[in-house]
């Protein structure tokens, strides 16, 4: 399967300030540290990057900022998330002016459309960007999933792939090749399912870490070393479950990189709250175990 927008694409963390305020030094560091380590892509403003506290302003400086320092190494796509269709169209503008190559479009969450609602949405979406797609379908957090009715309503809309974070892996690769799109695993634990049975890579949050052991898992699939990928898998599932465990990507991806002294601070925008002592004890044991401090 083709693999458009890259395979290891890390959905990057947004760094902010101990006061709040985003810090988009810290933000090309972070991007150019991930493509250093192995990322061909990187997402900004996905759920990993607290798009939901960030104003449109603050993601077009943060995608100028990152395609700066990333220098054209790896294409950036740009999540334009929102349950009012307008301001989705809105961000999505805004950041094909400001240089993402592509768009990463959620469901509209909260608002439970219907799938003919679903696809009226995205659709728009995409025609407001005119870029590639990547549709993000995560039912667990927005509370619709993209079904087939939708599928078919947006046959010409220009979608590229999807992000598939259903937890049903024959069922997204179904879908990517009834539609002629690329799939993508939308979920770390789920990511050498994905590569076996087809899909193109995976938008990640572990790779903030790991990229280039996942950078090594997509190499031994694609060379039919499928021990050698299981392998990799296996090293690095206490690293997904510290990291993903509790749902909290972006709490313990910034930790992580806190602990390597990427990032100064884990700093948080509300309504998510530091990592527990616990939390960031385990993750510290994940991460000594594979030589990551």
């Amino acid at each position: 399967m083709s693999a458009t927008f890259g395979t290891v694409i890390p959905a990057m963390v947004t760094p902010f300030t101990e006061e709040g305020g985003l810090d988009l030094e810290l933000a090309q560091k972070v991007a150019r540290h991930l493509v250093d380590l192995g990322s061909d892509g990187l997402l900004l403003s996905g759920t990993t990057g607290e798009a939901p506290t960030t104003h449109t302003q603050e993601k077009v400086d943060l995608i100028r900022a990152v395609a700066e320092a990333v220098e054209g190494r790896v294409p950036i796509m740009a999540g334009a998330g929102s349950n009012h269709t307008d301001h989705a169209c809105r961000i999505a503008e805004k950041s094909v002016e400001a240089g993402a190559d592509s768009l990463l479009v959620v469901t509209p969450y909260y608002s439970k459309p219907s799938q003919r609602g679903i696809a009226a949405h995205i659709r728009a979406v995409a025609d407001a960007g005119g870029v590639p797609v990547m549709v993000y379908d995560i039912p667990g957090r927005t509370g619709v999933a993209v079904e087939r009715e939708a599928e078919e309503l947006l046959e010409g809309a220009g979608i590229v792939a999807y992000k598939d974070a259903t937890g049903n892996v024959p069922a997204g690769i179904a879908r990517a090749r009834r539609t002629g799109t690329e799939a993508y695993s939308g979920d770390d634990a789920l990511n050498l399912a994905f590569l076996s049975y087809g899909g193109a890579g995976f938008v990640s949050v572990v790779a903030h870490v790991a990229a280039d052991r996942y950078r090594d898992m997509v190499e031994a699939v694609r060379c039919s070393d499928m021990e050698r990928a299981a392998q990799i898998h296996a090293d690095l599932e206490p690293l997904v479950d510290a990291i993903m465990g509790t749902g909290q990507g972006a709490v313990l991806a910034k930790t992580a990189l806190h602990l390597q002294g990427v990032l100064p601070s884990a700093s948080l925008r509300l309504p998510l709250v530091a990592a527990t002592s616990e939390q960031v004890a385990t993750l510290r044991r994940a991460m000594e175990r594979l030589g990551y401090l």
